[in-house]
């Protein structure tokens, strides 16, 4: 569509002149070969625009998809059975064909009612099954350590474990640090432990909380009810009481160090309920000073004396069947204490002297001389049993009680097992003792060296655990009757617990997990033992042997 230029010139070197001829088809008033400027044409494109027509503009991205959410589970239900109904005709014609010969049965009845009677109540009176229960649980067959507990800031200080303590919820257990060999009353900062072992990422050497004491903890007890409630008994003789709930300064309570505070260091501390509010409870405490005092708190976090009673020589009575000792002529040191789980009023006291003794929170009589005291103190000793070659260190009261239901007849309660507690000492023996006879119904030679707790099983009437001077925990299941054959003077099972000459000073069973026993030493570390199913299931007929271990009380 361009224009086309054309240019002019002669042929065979002539020239002409004047207008020449018109080409035939030449446009009027142009001349043949003449310079020429024609006009441009446009071609417009039929495909494009037919494509454009057809085509509409597209994104990449999926349009926006709407969602919701809503729960699977129906908010309405209903029941409705398999079986199809029947008819009323169907129903009516088969009530029409059953029928029954009620003189027939009824002779029937009282042929073999004697006969059904009869096997019942020998089935009533059976005990072939006493004891057993089914266990949905895997078995255990050996006994496993679990944790390996310490804290590395006291075993820097090389501080002992002198306690240990289960929570109310059996997941949380607590240790004390402090000395129970070369303990002295200068200023030692001291500490209290918690790991929680139903915790995920549990650091056995990292506690979850660690508590900071300006004095050796000699013990400790968590509160029965409430998991982060603790007390602890301290080596200069105060009372401290922890809540670790807290975030701020965790002691709520506190004796302070007044004239009612004791004078020698505290071994054991419990809680008592207290009579006055149902839902609260006092604190026991008891020294070598021969002193066991019961606190109850205040509102500004202090901790005052609200009962108290003193051991002193001259007023603890005597049996004919004891050999006479010379008692001293002042306190008595106690060095431990358990209480009857059936009597609230009954408790049994170890004493330096090497004999352990029965007394009674009911007692009356003032104890002598009087002392500088805000609260009098009483007597509280009824009656002394045969003692051990040492001090005893644990002492430790059958929480097992039976109980019978009478049917149709009288039946003769048997001799209750609730009257039975464990004892141990510096002899490496552990006496079992019926409170209603000064002898012991059974002494066993445990170990050659120090014998520091004992403990009864809360789950099996013939287990106990004992802790010796020999590094050994010494768990003696079924020692009582079953392995007497066997042996009378060597336990079961023998636990390593630590190093050689590292004494193990304290041990207790799990009451909610009763396949867990914690025990703390010497070397500063708590191990947790899972114990095999032998330990923990509770054989047939063996309330019947701990009853007759009661009943010899009474021959």
């Amino acid at each position: 569509t361009s224009p086309v230029s054309m240019g002019t010139g002669g042929a065979g070197g002539g020239s002409g002149t004047g207008r020449d001829p018109q080409t035939p088809g030449t446009p009027p008033g142009l001349a043949m070969f003449t310079d020429l400027a024609a006009p441009g044409a446009d071609v417009q494109s039929l495909w494009r625009s037919a494509r454009s027509a057809r085509c509409e503009a597209k994104s990449c991205q999926t349009g926006r998809i709407s969602t919701a959410e809503a729960a699977t589970q129906s908010h309405t239900g209903r029941d409705a059975a398999v079986q199809t109904e029947q008819g009323r005709d169907f129903l009516q014609d088969f009530q029409q064909q059953v029928q029954v010969d009620y003189t027939g049965l009824l002779s029937f009845l009282q042929r073999v009612e004697d006969t059904v009677i009869k096997e019942l109540n020998k089935n009533w009176e059976s005990r072939a099954f006493d004891g057993f229960e089914v266990k949905w649980a895997d078995q255990n067959e050996t006994v496993l350590c679990l944790h390996t507990l310490s804290f590395p800031w006291a075993q820097r200080d090389k501080l002992q474990v002198t306690g240990v303590s289960w929570n109310a919820t059996g997941s949380v257990i607590a240790c004390s640090y402090g000395r129970l060999d070369d303990g002295d009353w200068r200023g030692e900062r001291s500490y209290v432990c918690t790991w929680n072992l139903d915790r995920r990422g549990l650091n056995p050497q990292d506690p979850d909380v660690v508590l900071v004491t300006p004095s050796s903890v000699m013990c400790l007890a968590f509160h029965p009810s409430q998991p982060s409630l603790i007390a602890g008994g301290l080596f200069n003789g105060e009372l401290v009481v922890w809540d670790t709930s807290r975030t701020g300064d965790p002691v709520i309570w506190r004796t302070g160090m007044t004239d009612d505070t004791h004078t020698d260091p505290i071994y054991q501390v419990h809680w008592l309920p207290d009579p006055k509010h149902k839902h609260h409870c006092r604190l026991l405490t008891v020294s070598t000073d021969g002193k066991i005092l019961v606190w109850r708190e205040e509102r500004n976090g202090q901790l005052v004396l609200a009962d108290g009673f003193a051991l002193v020589a001259q007023q603890i009575p005597r049996s004919a069947r004891l050999k006479k000792l010379a008692w001293a002529e002042g306190a008595v040191g106690v060095t431990s204490l358990s209480f009857s789980p059936f009597d609230p009023h009954v408790f049994v006291v170890g004493v330096e002297g090497g004999y352990s003794l029965r007394c009674s929170t009911a007692a009356q009589t003032p104890a002598l001389p009087p002392r500088g005291s805000s609260v009098p103190l009483r007597a509280p000793v009824e009656f002394a049993f045969s003692p051990h070659a040492g001090p005893v260190y644990s002492v430790s009261c059958s929480p097992f009680h039976r109980q019978v239901l009478p049917i149709k007849r009288c039946f003769l309660l048997p001799p209750s097992p609730r009257n039975l507690f464990l004892s141990c000492g510096t002899d490496g023996q552990v006496h079992l003792h019926s409170m209603l006879q000064p002898q012991p119904l059974f002494a066993v030679q445990v170990s050659q060296k120090y014998l520091f707790c004992v403990c009864w099983s809360p789950v099996r009437p013939l287990v106990f655990a004992a802790a010796s001077g020999e590094g050994n925990v010494c768990v003696a299941g079924e020692l009582l009757l079953f392995d007497l054959a066997r042996s009378t003077q060597q336990p079961t099972v023998s636990l390593k617990q630590a190093l050689s000459h590292c004494p193990v000073y304290c041990l207790e069973f799990n009451s909610k997990q009763t396949q867990l026993l914690a025990a703390g030493d010497a070397a500063g570390t708590v191990k947790v033992w899972q114990l095999s199913s032998d330990f923990t299931e509770q054989g047939p007929r063996e309330m019947n042997h701990l009853e007759q271990l009661a009943s010899e009380s009474t021959d």
